[in-house]
């Protein structure tokens, strides 16, 4: 195969080491039966017993390479296909890594895990069995073949006889193997969608008392898999005692026809030893070749999904002839944006979408539930790509910039907090890998972290939990927070990111965030009035479209979509201080 042999190549050396190995224990395990024949009719039949320990000696030495040799492949045939899987993955990653949320929504996160374990899984176990049995099979057939010839052509008919019948045999398996492969890896996809969606879901599925259901979806997928590999399983099993059956008779009726020519003196006994050896050697070298094809399929499926992910077209490159620095800082312009998701062109999720912010400004974006605001905020790192329009950042298209200085000159905090297993010290320098220490307590302090941080006798060195599991939710949004303040970008976006705290919290802390942030735009998309009434412009969306833009009390005078979020949540909160 083609996918798996770009990366075989790679190690000719190992290759060659691999051929060499699976040459010599051909050679030496096709020698053995002749040197039988030869101590059977010259040593015991023809009597001369003298030589008798020349011959041991000589199977000896055989034995000893035909050993070497099989060390030698065995060492090159394990080596080559971990190798290849080291360097698959490593590539599938950074390939990964280059994906817009384009393409992770048309591959799915679970079928990317998939991918990335169980299909390169399958291929190193199918390059394992190819660079054994694919090179020693073909090998030890053919040289079958020709001894079998070679030591009685009155015999051979019944071992070529049988070839057609196991060649028509492992056709047919390949055939019913290949859709129950690609069924089978379709349903892992699922299995693992399911297993994702439950153990991050947990705590909503146990609020709604769901776990049966959750069982019963995962017991569906469950059952289909142990289905279909039940009968994937049940065509490779009938492989071994179907040609061992087959074998036997082949063996029977050597033994049946061979009377004749022994008794006419034309085959003596240790050429027929001989060519019974030749004989299941060749069928049985025959038979785990079929164990190869029997994988084959499997393995093209896992190759073909490895494959359509290299072969992905990337939406959004990295642009690595863009532009690096810019003469503006902080700056921000959308010229009459539109933007749809692919294949939904026909229903933008944003519309002719005009605005400009200049340094030092706050602008918040405010509106119901799907008017797009986060959507909005996503195409200014380029996560997504506008469909019509531009978007400026310093006056320039964000598609004219290099990707990575793009995103370098942001500070993205989304409305759900991720952090990664390690230390918090490691999280918070996730945004600068060479923060001090001094720059992280400031980080902290502002994003008002400092007080749960505290709490750690480890400080710093505190240990999270996976996805910062061990924190609560207004806590990882902190840290979050404090992540992107210790980078210190041109651009603060915080997507939604004031929610998972408290009115109190809230408050301090977008106070603090104006004594950091200096001549950097701030970006806010908020669900709560009370999070954006100082900013400096405030843009109403509606369906996708700007409904208004202004200061809180402008819009409050003139603004009716404006004046509906706003009472609703002011009366809110008054009835809450009056019931305080």
């Amino acid at each position: 195969m083609k996918f798996i042999w770009k990366y075989m190549k790679k190690h000719p050396r190992l290759i060659l080491l691999d051929i060499i190995g699976g040459s010599a224990f051909v050679v030496l395990n096709i020698a053995l039966p002749t040197i039988l024949a030869r101590i059977i009719d010259d040593v015991i039949v023809g009597g001369r017993h003298h030589e008798l320990n020349h011959w041991a000696l000589v199977i000896l030495v055989v034995i000893v390479a035909g050993t070497l040799g099989r060390i030698l492949l065995t060492y090159a045939s394990s080596k080559i296909p971990n190798l290849m899987v080291r360097d698959m993955r490593k590539e599938l990653y950074r390939k990964i890594q280059d994906f817009s949320h384009q393409e992770y929504d048309e591959i799915g996160v679970s079928s990317l895990v998939t991918r990335m374990t169980n299909d390169a899984f399958v291929l190193l176990q199918f390059a394992q069995q190819a660079l054994g049995l694919g090179i020693v099979a073909p090998m030890m057939m053919l040289a079958s073949a020709v001894m079998v010839f070679k030591t009685s052509t009155s015999l051979a008919w019944v071992f070529f006889a049988a070839m057609p019948l196991l060649v028509l045999i492992i056709y047919y398996l390949v055939k019913r193997t290949e859709p129950l492969s690609r069924q089978q890896q379709s349903t892992l996809d699922k299995i693992n969608q399911y297993a994702r969606e439950n153990l991050s879901g947990m705590r909503v599925i146990r609020a709604f008392t769901r776990e049966e259901y959750q069982e019963e979806k995962f017991e569906d997928a469950n059952q289909e898999y142990q289905k279909i590999s039940k009968n994937l399983f049940y065509l490779m099993g009938a492989t071994t005692p179907g040609f061992l059956h087959i074998l036997i008779w082949v063996i029977v009726a050597i033994f049946a026809f061979s009377f004749k020519p022994l008794a006419s003196g034309s085959l003596q006994i240790g050429n027929l030893v001989a060519f019974v050896e030749y004989a299941f050697h060749g069928l049985f070298s025959l038979q785990l070749f079929a164990n190869l094809f029997m994988l084959y399929p499997r393995a093209a499926v896992s190759a073909q999904r490895l494959q359509e992910i290299q072969d992905i077209p990337i939406s959004i490159t990295t642009n690595e002839d863009g532009i690096t620095e810019t003469t503006e800082q902080g700056r921000l312009e959308f010229k009459n944006v539109t933007f749809a998701y692919p294949g939904e062109t026909e229903t933008p999720v944003l519309e002719d979408i005009s605005f400009k912010a200049n340094p030092g400004e706050t602008i918040a974006f405010i509106g119901s539930t799907g008017s797009g605001k986060s959507t909005l905020v996503q195409l200014i790192p380029r996560f997504y790509d506008v469909t019509e329009g531009q978007v400026l950042v310093d006056g320039v298209d964000v598609r004219d910039f290099q990707l990575k200085a793009l995103r370098n000159k942001i500070g993205f905090i989304p409305q759900s907090a991720l952090l990664f297993t390690g230390t918090i010290e490691d999280n918070i320098r996730y945004g600068k890998v060479d923060a001090t220490t001094q720059e992280m307590d400031r980080a902290v302090d502002v994003a008002q972290a400092q007080e749960f941080v505290k709490r750690y006798e480890e400080g710093y060195q505190a240990v999270l939990a996976e996805a910062g599991t061990n924190l609560s939710g207004g806590q990882k949004q902190r840290l979050a927070i404090a992540r992107a303040l210790v980078k210190e970008p041109e651009f603060f976006i915080f997507d939604d990111s004031f929610s998972a705290l408290d009115y109190q919290t809230d408050a301090i802390l977008r106070a603090r965030l104006e004594e950091v942030a200096g001549d950097a735009t701030t970006l806010i998309v908020a669900q709560r009035v009370t999070s954006i009434m100082d900013a400096d412009k405030i843009i109403v969306l509606d369906k996708g479209r700007v409904a208004g833009i202004g200061t809180h009390d402008k819009l409050l005078a003139n603004n009716e979509l404006y004046q509906a979020i706003a009472y609703s949540q002011l009366s809110k909160d008054n009835f809450q201080e009056g019931g305080e």
